[in-house]
């Protein structure tokens, strides 16, 4: 898969360092800091992620407390990878319209804890799908603050349009957690068992991965990139940067031939990852990648565009983010 490193909020004895929730509340901390805004201006708070640290309340009530913020508006989206756009696109459109003028969304992911050697040593057999996943997730946490104006950094980016696409109907689950597939399709889920320990003998709570259907990822991310061609909203030839969320570099070059024969490839000189020393990061990755792209690669000017792209295998879809570099 390429990666050549990744990261975990767990020691080596595999005890947990930081909560999903203090992952997230670290980011918006740092993000804040950044920014030289004060966590008491923000209006809305918008988190994605793809599993809190408990099953209810939603997310951003843990990260609101972690954070000690005053009462405000939240939004908790939940999914695999699209769940960080989803949020993002909540917060872009409510300070758009002007509702709020001071909105974060975070994006954090802690996937390890579901993969820690204990939880197998039981099982006679692995299943490949949830083994598949075990060498490519990694744990981390993103944020952006959103406002209506240019902050005071030296480089600002424009999100100038959110497009999100769902392809639920059209394929069956690839990335999921709580069931398993009986004859390709969903069986009982975890809750329809008799007790906890006999959905977790079953290895129905486990995360897995159907692999048999991730070619179908690709075909979704360039279907919608065409689809943009079409609609008007996107010209390959005026995108400087893109910015791919992918698990694995197998499925870069396979994207990148689609595109070609689909005639609207982006050169691939202009395409940035982080995924071969972050390893996949879920719904945070593309929050991780485009903080390190704008604030360590030196190569963003003014003027300049961004095409951010996530594809999602859990029941497939994609978001796309139009941005351009901005002076504060």
């Amino acid at each position: 898969n390429g990666i050549k490193t990744r990261h975990y909020a767990m020691d080596k004895n595999q005890q947990t360092v930081y909560q999903n929730s203090t992952m997230a509340a670290l980011a918006v901390r740092d993000a804040l800091g950044k920014s030289h805004t004060d966590a008491h201006e923000l209006d809305l708070l918008a988190v994605g992620t793809t599993q809190g640290d408990l099953p209810l309340p939603g997310m951003a009530s843990m990260v609101q407390a972690e954070l000690g913020l005053p009462p405000l508006e939240i939004l908790t989206t939940h999914g695999v990878c699209c769940a960080g756009m989803t949020a993002l696109k909540s917060a872009f459109n409510q300070v758009k319209l002007g509702e709020k003028s001071n909105a974060v969304a975070v994006a954090s992911e802690f996937s390890s804890r579901l993969f820690k050697h204990t939880r197998f040593e039981s099982y006679k057999k692995v299943s490949f799908e949830t083994e598949f996943l075990r060498w490519m997730l990694s744990d981390g946490a993103g944020a952006f603050l959103l406002q209506p104006q240019p902050g005071r950094s030296e480089l600002n980016l424009r999100i100038d349009w959110i497009e999100l696409t769902s392809y639920a109907s059209c394929y069956d689950l690839c990335m999921y957690a709580g069931t398993n597939k009986v004859d390709g399709q969903p069986g009982p889920g975890w809750q329809d068992y008799p007790s906890y320990e006999a959905a977790a003998a079953a290895g129905a709570i486990d995360i897995k991965q159907d692999i048999r259907l991730l070619d179908n990822i690709m075909k979704v991310g360039v279907d919608g990139f065409v689809r943009l061609i079409v609609n008007g909203r996107l010209d390959p030839a005026r995108i400087d940067h893109v910015l791919c969320h992918y698990s694995s570099h197998f499925f870069r070059q396979r994207t990148l031939d689609l595109l070609r024969l689909a005639g609207c490839l982006v050169p691939e000189e202009r395409w940035y990852t982080n995924l071969y020393e972050r390893g996949n990061t879920g719904c945070a990755s593309i929050y991780i990648m485009l903080e390190e792209f704008l604030n360590g690669t030196n190569r963003l000017q003014e003027g300049d565009t961004v095409l951010c792209v996530v594809p999602e295998s859990g029941r497939f879809s994609c978001a796309y983010m139009h941005l351009t570099a901005v002076r504060g």
